[in-house]
């Protein structure tokens, strides 16, 4: 025997070893994964997909279509014949010249198909195009109905390209090609490790797929996520107040009180000392506040918008007032809690209490006629299914909340970091916005419910009728001057939408600024990345679309501009301001502990 046939019998043994090696994993796999699929929880079908009523109306429109426009129909099947057969020819040929090509490739660009092989290979190149022009197909189908109302138009438009996204041929492994290379690179083991990481997500999640987006082990909150100095000087069951410590000899005399979204945790303003708004406010001379909210469980179920109001907002405002001393405070509502704030606002209106100096809103809603993306959640269907749930368990759980969010963005937070983790192997990557991201919590009962029939579904702050502590606050109750900040590129608080609202307040000091960019990163924007610009008009607020078209761009981050508005309502300087004082001990640290509870 030679060298050679025993260098290959070692490698044909190890390859055998490594192959048997491979089947056991695979054979425990199966099984966690079967025991993980039986403890699945039992999902509200409503919750699942748009009632049958969404399908009812669009066959209808289509068939009625059909009967009055038959030729117009006829024509779309014979464009979308002709492209397919013309490109069928055209591979064809390309193949008959006794190369591997592919035929001339026209197709816009699309991140999902960056891979080479997507535009070299023939087969790939051929399924590629083929997707494309059926998914164009599918949509200038639904587009060109008619006789549907336009609520019907963008549901039926929304829940064809949630389809369309998760039949793209990136997300088979026999239609992907770079999984398809990892796959042959590694003799199986990323596949392997991909159904490791797919078992994983079962088992995290009682059954139910949720992708994980980020490492959960490379971030620990106060670690190396919210670690600005700070104490936590009150607490209530519904939040805790931390008052974070100076960085400046002086600071300006009205503090500063941050009311974060309780559909998310308040680290967001937080993540990193590089991206912190909360540092940066800090560094800036302001003496700041932020609540961090509780995460609710099932004994919060009768735990309602008045309860956030009463227990939350104003003992918050009240209790920054006797710490500092002070008898106005400035106030600062992200997202629901922006919504909130404008509803407070007016209710102290109404009692005649100033304790608010000025108000500032980032990516807020508050005139819902205009939903944007997230509405097409917000219809019967879904809500009927979310009282449902949240009647049975007292709460509405953070995985219905993050499900939904990842779907308004599917390709980015679903399909992609799947295609990554369960066909590549890959470990998720260690991003501290997509660990906040998937920290999530849970909504009490009644409050979602009040939340989305009556200001949602029925726009009660904008038309005057949604009842809070005693009151009926309007949006012309809001008189305190008022900053906002939308994002252009939001798919939860549409800029145009929150444009509206602020137009409607009744304080004749208004300022608007449009952000680059997205809910979250359009926010978290701090001057050192220079990434996103941002538009301003100084013109009177009456229509969104001549606002932006007039509007001056500026490049890098809001956050100055902010900051200066807000110097100019915050008072002289004052000596900078320790944490707590006798009536407030610390009791604890910043972050606090209710931003750790899962």
């Amino acid at each position: 025997m030679t060298t050679e046939d025993t260098k290959q019998d070692v490698t044909e043994e190890a390859n055998l070893d490594r192959l048997n090696e491979n089947l056991a994993k695979l054979e425990r796999l199966s099984e966690r994964l079967i025991s993980a699929l039986a403890h699945k929880r039992k999902v509200d079908p409503d919750l699942q997909a748009p009632s049958q009523d969404v399908f009812m109306k669009a066959s209808s429109a289509y068939m009625s279509e059909m009967m009055q426009h038959p030729s117009r129909l006829f024509e779309q099947q014979v464009t979308y014949w002709g492209k397919t057969l013309k490109h069928f020819i055209e591979s064809q040929e390309a193949l008959a010249t006794g190369k591997l090509i592919a035929p001339p490739d026209n197709t816009p660009d699309d991140p999902r198909f960056t891979n080479e092989l997507w535009r070299t290979h023939p087969y790939f190149n051929y399924i590629k195009q083929q997707y494309l022009m059926s998914a164009q197909a599918i949509q200038d189908a639904v587009k060109n109905i008619e006789g549907l109302e336009e609520r019907d138009r963008k549901r039926i438009t929304y829940f064809s390209n949630q389809i369309i996204d998760m039949m793209a041929p990136t997300n088979f492994l026999g239609t992907n090609p770079e999984a398809l290379a990892r796959a042959v690179e590694t003799e199986g083991a990323s596949l392997v490790q991909g159904l490791e990481n797919l078992v994983r997500d079962f088992e995290a999640n009682n059954g139910e797929l949720l992708v994980t987006l980020a490492d959960r082990e490379a971030f620990k909150v106060g670690e190396n996520l919210a670690t600005t100095s700070g104490e936590v000087v009150f607490r209530n069951r519904m939040f805790e107040l931390i008052q974070y410590a100076p960085t400046t000899e002086t600071v300006h005399a009205t503090p500063l009180l941050i009311f974060p979204p309780w559909i998310n945790k308040f680290y967001i303003l937080d993540l990193k000392p590089k991206n912190s708004l909360i540092k940066w406010i800090v560094d800036q001379g302001f003496t700041l506040f932020v609540v961090s909210w509780v995460n609710p469980d099932e004994s919060y179920a009768d735990v309602g918008m008045d309860t956030y109001a009463e227990e939350g907002f104003l003992t918050a405002i009240e209790e920054v007032k006797k710490i500092t001393g002070e008898d106005k405070v400035n106030a600062v509502g992200y997202c629901i809690a922006g919504t909130t704030l404008s509803l407070v606002l007016g209710l102290l209106n109404k009692r005649g209490d100033k304790s608010v100096r000025s108000a500032t809103f980032f990516t807020a809603l508050t005139d819902f006629s205009d939903q944007g993306d997230v509405g097409v959640f917000l219809a019967n269907d879904f809500v009927d299914g979310i009282e449902r749930e949240v009647m049975r368990s007292g709460k509405l759980d953070s995985f219905y909340m993050t499900r939904t969010f990842s779907y308004l963005r599917a390709n980015d937070l679903i399909y992609r970091p799947a295609i990554r983790s369960y066909m590549m192997g890959e470990a998720p990557p260690a991003f501290d916005l997509l660990y906040w991201n998937g920290d999530g919590t849970n909504l009490p009962a009644r409050m979602a419910i009040e939340y989305l029939r009556g200001l949602c579904q029925d726009n009660g702050l904008a038309k005057g009728t949604f009842r809070i502590c005693g009151e009926t606050p309007t949006l012309r109750d809001v008189k305190v001057p008022v900053c906002a900040i939308a994002c252009e590129t939001d798919h939860i608080a549409a800029w145009r939408s929150s444009f509206n609202g602020i137009r409607q307040m009744g304080s004749r000091d208004k300022t608007f600024i449009l952000s680059e960019s997205g809910h979250v990163a359009g926010v978290v924007n701090p001057p050192s990345k220079k990434k996103y610009g941002h538009y301003t008009n100084d013109a009177k607020m009456e229509d969104a679309e001549s606002w932006k078209a007039e509007a001056e761009f500026h490049e890098g981050s809001w956050w100055p501009r902010w900051g200066e508005w807000l110097k100019r309502r915050s008072g002289k300087q004052v000596p900078a301001r320790i944490p707590g004082d006798a009536g407030h001990p610390s009791l604890g640290k910043a972050p606090g502990t209710y931003v750790l509870s899962k």
